[in-house]
């Protein structure tokens, strides 16, 4: 079977606490499959569209979980690679009472940060027509390498290619190393996902989001930006090099009884690469993105949460 999209990047086990409040008082959690990468790659499945997913875990109790979870939200196992000597990365979810949340990740050296370059042969990226990646597996390991390789080769090869900074400061020495090493992976990318924080954090600015959008395509960051908004929504802002017509779209979101906001800057990636793949104006396709994101924040957990395309067109025709 051949896919259309690759997802590439990290897969790691979320540790969701029992009840909100600072890590160091919480006593029970519960275990769930989660990174940023998958739950894109698991979203798209969940819309019907499974795409392939490059991944590294560990040979041990928590890679084989997720290898098996993978499985079971339809993605092929072809590209997800088993480690012998390093383990799968963990990360504890911190909540407040609203439903934010902070990471806190025990990743050195795991296998996510491990990835090898050369791993996807010519046939599949010339077989796919879109690649995402995320920027956490560029923070350190041969997975940077790895990833920065995947993009050239992918744009070198005519590939769309969509990128999400994920911007942990757990994870970077200090926001220069940050900016210079996702500059790199920008220099490939069509499309970026992401905050404002992030993108001022990458060189640009403005006084709105849609300013700090414009800035970041003048800096060459992509052609089309999308800066998300969490509960007020998202903007984007294609420019004429985009493969679609150039716009500026704001959207403010859907009003949902939010539970839990894990994965749902990840599952508006995958409903505006769902959408744009299919053909939607940048309109239709924040609209769509948005309300798969609302949708996510209806239930606990980054992958569980994450909606069918039958639960994300009820919202849309409420």
């Amino acid at each position: 079977m051949t896919h259309d999209v690759l997802v590439a990047g990290e897969a790691l086990v979320d540790f969701i606490p029992e009840r909100a409040g600072p890590l160091e008082d919480v006593a029970g959690f519960e275990r769930r499959p989660g990174g940023a990468p998958a739950n894109v790659a698991v979203a798209l499945a969940r819309l019907d569209d499974p795409p392939l997913f490059w991944t590294r875990v560990g040979d041990d109790p928590f890679g084989r979980y997720l290898e098996r979870t993978l499985a079971d939200y339809g993605l092929p196992t072809r590209f997800v690679a088993r480690d012998a000597e390093a383990k799968t990365t963990l990360a504890f979810v911190t909540h407040d009472e609203t439903g934010d949340r902070e990471f806190t990740f025990y990743r050195d050296d795991t296998a996510d940060t491990c990835l090898e370059p050369g791993r996807i042969d010519d046939q599949t990226l010339a077989d796919c027509e879109w690649i995402h990646a995320g920027g956490v597996t560029l923070s350190g390991g041969s997975a940077r390498a790895a990833t920065l390789e995947l993009l050239e080769r992918a744009a070198t090869a005519d590939c769309t290619i969509s990128f999400d900074p994920n911007w942990r400061p757990e994870l970077w020495p200090d926001e220069e190393a940050f900016a210079s090493t996702v500059g790199d992976a920008l220099a490939h990318v069509d499309v970026c996902f992401a905050t404002a924080t992030e993108l001022e954090a990458l060189g640009a600015s403005g006084e709105s989001p849609t300013e700090i959008a414009r800035a970041a395509i003048d800096g060459g960051a992509a052609h089309t930006v999308f800066v998300t908004r969490g509960s007020e929504g998202a903007v984007a802002v294609a420019s004429d090099d985009a493969a679609w017509p150039t716009a500026t779209v704001s959207h403010r979101g859907f009003a949902v009884d939010t539970v839990d906001t894990t994965g749902a800057g990840d599952a508006f990636v995958a409903g505006a690469i769902d959408a744009l793949r299919d053909g939607r104006d940048l309109t239709a396709t924040v609209t769509f993105a948005n309300a798969v994101a609302a949708t996510a924040t209806t239930a606990r957990g980054a992958m569980a949460a994450l909606p069918t395309r039958d639960a994300v067109d009820q919202l849309l025709e409420e």
